[in-house]
Order: structure tokens, then C-alpha cells, then sequence
């Protein structure tokens, strides 16, 4: 069975650090495009940041203070959280999909997606 699994989140005052850990069974998330995405209450989804191979992506919001790696031997993706603040508080979800030639880093909807894991930032 095909399965991604977030763990990571809690509850952090604000400048805090959180590490948020992807895990992928069933198939090898090294080749495929792995993104991490969040949602607030009331708001849309949105994407933080993106991986595939030695290309990275970061939305402005987060830019300098997230850092998204792989370790292919634990098929795990992470996204490092530094300087936290209020807003970066939602469920933060993993998603993987297949790239193709000209394709986008970030993976879409029609990929897999974990259950996700929720991020507080309050004082």
C-alpha cells in the first residue's frame, strides 16, 4: 500500500523551531516531486515548499526560514521550521507525484497525500 505519513507538528511560541518528517512506504520518494503544503482554517491550501532532485522551491512566506531535505535511505522528506510565526499555524500536509519533462516541481492534487500534521504558533 502506497502511503505518506507526516509527523512534527505541535505547538510553538513564536521564533520556535519545528522539524516536520515525511515518510513514504510503498514506493521510493526519491524519484518522485515532493511538496509540502498547508491550510488554515478558512483558507486555501497553499504550497511551501516543493523538492525533486537538487531543485528546491520555497514560497515567499516562508523563504530564509523553512528548509525542505530528503533522506533517501529513511524514504523520509523534511521541512525545517525556523523563526515561527503566528501565521505559519495549519495543518501541514506531504504530497509526491511522478514528474514528467516540463512539468511543474510541485506535485498537484492527483498525487499522494498524507493525513497531516497540525502547526500552533501562539504565545
Amino acid at each position: 500500500q502506497l502511503r505518506l505519513v507526516e509527523s512534527g507538528g505541535g505547538s510553538v511560541q513564536p521564533g520556535g523551531s519545528l522539524r516536520l518528517s515525511c515518510v513514504g512506504s510503498g514506493f521510493p520518494l526519491g524519484y518522485y516531486r515532493i511538496g509540502w503544503f498547508r491550510q488554515a482554517p478558512g483558507k486555501e491550501r497553499d504550497g511551501v515548499s516543493c523538492i525533486l532532485s537538487d531543485d528546491t522551491y520555497y514560497s515567499d512566506s516562508v523563504k530564509g526560514r523553512f528548509v525542505i531535505s530528503r533522506d533517501k535511505a529513511q524514504n523520509t522528506v523534511y521541512l525545517q521550521m525556523n523563526n515561527l510565526k503566528p501565521e505559519d499555524t495549519a495543518t501541514y500536509y506531504c504530497a509526491a507525484e511522478l514528474p514528467y519533462s516540463g512539468g511543474p516541481l510541485c506535485p498537484g492534487t492527483t498525487g499522494y497525500w498524507g493525513q497531516g500534521t497540525q502547526v500552533t504558533v501562539s504565545s
